[in-house]
């Protein structure tokens, strides 16, 4: 079976090279402010509308990541993962999707990313 390239080929997961380091970009592209906290790394840092703020993760002493955001109103937020290069997972955190909504993106220590 054949697909066409960007319509009807299913999409590959993101993967990144275990023990790879890599640039996290969290963006916002909500019309509200968003949450982020790294789960036992920074208190939560607040996300203006259009803002992107940038972590470099991984190497050996440092394999998993995983964030948690929210929205301040409480709306529920729909996150799309993108991996735009080799070394660079790009989150977009959205307004949208069935309550509560996404929640958190982890970064395994295998290189699979997983959104929850």
């Amino acid at each position: 079976e054949t697909c066409v390239a960007a319509s009807s080929c299913p999409s590959q997961p993101v993967r990144f090279v275990p023990g790879q380091r890599i640039t996290i970009e969290v963006a916002n592209l909500t019309s509200g402010m968003v949450q982020l906290q790294q789960v036992y790394v920074t208190d939560p840092l607040p996300i203006s509308p259009g803002q992107v703020l940038s972590f470099v993760r991984g190497g050996s002493t440092d394999p998993n990541f995983s964030v948690v955001f929210w929205d301040v109103q409480g709306l529920p937020l729909k996150v799309t993962i993108l991996k735009p290069e080799a070394r660079l997972l790009r989150i977009e955190v959205r307004p949208g999707g069935r309550p509560p909504g996404d929640r958190a993106v982890y970064l395994k220590d295998d290189g699979r990313v997983d959104i929850l």
